[in-house]
């Protein structure tokens, strides 16, 4: 008589764990958007030039990992701010560059809006229709070294039209993984609330700048 009492109690605690995950997840990412944005601010302010690019590598992936490492304690929250405050950074030089052309704010606030709707629809699809998309994990990671096999290879070839699909293959890349991040919420594949912002945050900002690339090779055309 008292296994359907168990069942419902075990499935209200996993309800509340999802909850609490979900709460804390989108605080976090909120935060850490604001504060990614004025650390950019700061850093297009001051006109900062962008890192060399294994300056940018080994400061996304050292405290990317760092984050990884101290996820389950306190650090882990300060490891998560430096993280996107230091993305936040390289974004600074990007957007006073945009911001340098004739549309070059209409191009950037498209390219955000487009990024916010984007980001709110798909989290708002997986939060409604409670699919578990799991199955995404294999397209996610054969996209991953796909895109860094073309990055590789635009930096020593010029191939024409190569940058327009790697910013669009970045779109869709950085689409599948928020769906992907937030149906592992739901469904329990994802219990660390700091992994699960980091990787949304990533995906937000991957999107935002592939937009704003299509956006200024599209641009550049008129």
């Amino acid at each position: 008589m008292r296994e359907p009492n168990y069942a419902l109690s075990h499935t209200q605690t996993e309800q509340g764990e999802v909850s609490k995950v979900l709460r804390n997840t989108y605080g976090l990412l909120g935060m850490t958007l604001a504060f990614s944005g004025l650390v950019a601010y700061l850093a297009m302010t001051a006109n900062a030039p962008y890192p060399n690019i294994f300056v940018v590598l080994v400061g996304f992936y050292g405290l990317f990992f760092l984050t990884a490492k101290l996820r389950n304690s306190a650090w882990g929250l300060l490891s998560t701010f430096a993280l996107t405050g230091f993305m936040g950074y390289t974004l600074g030089p990007v957007l006073n560059m945009y911001l340098g052309l004739a549309n070059g704010a209409e191009l950037v606030s498209s390219a955000l809006a487009m990024t916010a709707l984007v980001f709110f629809g798909l989290s708002a699809y997986v939060l409604i229709s409670r699919k578990d998309l799991s199955f995404l994990g294999g397209f996610i990671t054969a996209g991953f070294f796909v895109l860094l096999g073309a990055v590789l290879l635009s930096l020593f070839v010029q191939v024409p039209g190569l940058q327009l699909a790697i910013s669009a293959g970045f779109v869709l890349f950085s689409s599948v993984c928020i769906l992907f991040q937030t149906s592992a919420i739901i469904h329990g594949g994802e219990r660390n609330y700091i992994m699960a912002t980091i990787s949304l945050y990533v995906s937000i900002y991957n999107l935002f700048l592939s937009l704003l690339q299509l956006l200024g090779i599209f641009g550049s055309d008129d």
